[in-house]
């Protein structure tokens, strides 16, 4: 498991309903801004690019995704810098599939 709800039971405080509120909506927004995040990398938006990686940063790090957190954290440097787009997209898809994996276990665990 690359998630961790340590966080997320911190602020809800034993409210089940919390916890499933904020799974629901990283269910639901996240893949979203992923796949504008890959439509931006395949047509060099660096603000999109930007944007997105920075929505996405706070969700993963909610779930204690380190890793992933730091590469958003990257790829929304290089994006607003409009660095080297070669350079995002070879961090893109470790990204891309660390959160697809996190997406397929909350959706298993929760049974969402």
């Amino acid at each position: 498991m690359i998630y961790s709800l340590d966080k997320i039971n911190e602020m809800a405080d034993g409210d089940d309903d919390f916890i499933n509120s904020v799974i629901s909506v990283f269910l639901e927004e996240v893949p979203q801004d992923l796949e504008g995040l890959e439509h931006a990398l395949n047509t060099s938006n660096y603000e999109q690019v930007y944007q997105l990686a920075h929505k996405i940063k706070p969700n993963v790090d909610l779930l204690g995704m380190e890793q992933t957190r730091a590469a958003a954290l990257e790829i929304e440097t290089l994006g607003k810098s409009a660095a080297n787009m070669s350079e995002i997209q070879s961090i893109f898809p470790s990204l891309k599939k660390d959160i697809e994996q996190v997406v397929s276990e909350l959706r298993k665990d929760f049974n969402l």
